[in-house]
């Protein structure tokens, strides 16, 4: 566990937080209506791209310069920010004044502007940025020069895997779910080579087959798609889906040669983990290892489940293997 300090005066700008993945979702934008805190609390993450103003257009640099930068594919609009910049949610800030006029051209809310838009209460040095305007996820970005991590010597909380259920309160398909399948389609498509895959029965074939249907083509060689993590049995996969590694926050490593690719713990828990959902106590007991079979029909939006294109985008943009032919033809085209 780690607190942020100021970096001018040593003041504590943070609670006690937990390094966890950036989510796939931190930069995409949803519509006109409020959103909730992007970061769980208690927990932090690294953008290790640059992010935030000033942006210049894909067409103003090389191709030299884009690769030296992680790019291997047109990202619009480009940033030329900061590295490294830290997210924390809102509730977890500590010390620190909010600067309205700094904030950005927003709409209902605050946005991040030419300069951070809060200040350490204690000496006034410019620390961070709080978003929540409309479409915006809630949270505070921390600008890395202004402040230092210092371990608080308090452990880890456990790990523990609870499923996140792929609709949103209010009955539509969940953000998190479409950004999280979108950057896994475009690792999963850069790891099959451009060869079929053979997906199992069930909701990983139900989430993912449709959009592989349409970018790789049918028969021929065959890779084997599945999931793998923490205690189950190896399955010899190609292609594993993955949990993030709690310590290195890089995907969690299958044995052998399966090629990993990393879903949010709550997302892979739900398609690793379902067991038993129905959500109203029985009277009675069942025998051991009988589920009930009358279930109702669970709820479904009107609209069919995609994984986010910007997401596969933003992701497939980053991968080297995007230059080769095949795949910058679908990453011009998407699915």
């Amino acid at each position: 566990m780690h607190v942020f300090v100021c970096a001018g005066c040593g003041a504590e700008l943070t609670a006690p937080l937990a390094r966890v993945p950036l989510p796939a979702e931190a930069h995409l934008s949803y519509g006109h209506g409020p959103m909730p805190p992007l970061m769980e609390p208690g927990t932090y993450a690294v953008d290790p791209e640059p992010s935030g103003p000033p942006f210049r257009p894909w067409e103003k640099i090389g191709e030299a310069e884009a690769a030296a930068r992680g790019l291997f594919a047109p990202v619009y609009p480009l940033s030329f920010g900061a590295r490294d910049r830290i997210v924390v949610a809102p509730g977890d800030v500590r010390g620190t004044v909010l600067i309205p006029e700094h904030s950005g051209d927003s709409c209902l809310g605050m946005c991040a502007g030419e300069l951070p838009n809060m200040a350490c209460a204690g000496c006034g040095l410019l620390v961070a940025s709080r978003v929540d305007d409309c479409g915006l996820w809630q949270a505070v970005w921390i600008e890395p020069d202004a402040v230092r991590r210092v371990p608080t010597g308090l452990p880890v909380p456990a790990r523990e895997f609870e499923q996140l259920p792929p609709l949103d309160p209010a009955g539509g398909w969940s953000d998190v779910w479409q950004a999280a399948t979108g950057a896994a389609l475009a690792r999963v498509l850069v790891a099959s080579g451009g060869t079929s895959l053979a997906l199992p029965d069930g909701l990983l074939t139900e989430v993912f087959g449709p959009a592989l249907d349409l970018l790789l083509p049918a028969g021929g060689p065959t890779k084997t798609v599945g999931l793998a993590g923490p205690g189950m049995p190896d399955h010899g996969l190609d292609i594993a889906l993955v949990p993030y590694d709690q310590e290195t926050c890089g995907p969690w490593r299958p044995p052998g040669g399966t090629v990993p690719v990393p879903l949010p713990d709550g997302v892979w828990a739900y398609l690793a983990l379902p067991g038993e959902t129905w959500p109203l106590p029985a009277s009675g007991t069942l025998p051991d290892g009988v589920l009930r079979d009358d279930y109702p029909l669970p709820d479904h939006p009107w609209y069919v489940f995609r994984p986010d294109h910007r997401a596969f985008r933003a992701t497939l943009a980053r991968c080297p293997e995007v230059r080769q032919p095949w795949l910058r033809a679908l990453y011009d085209r998407g699915f």
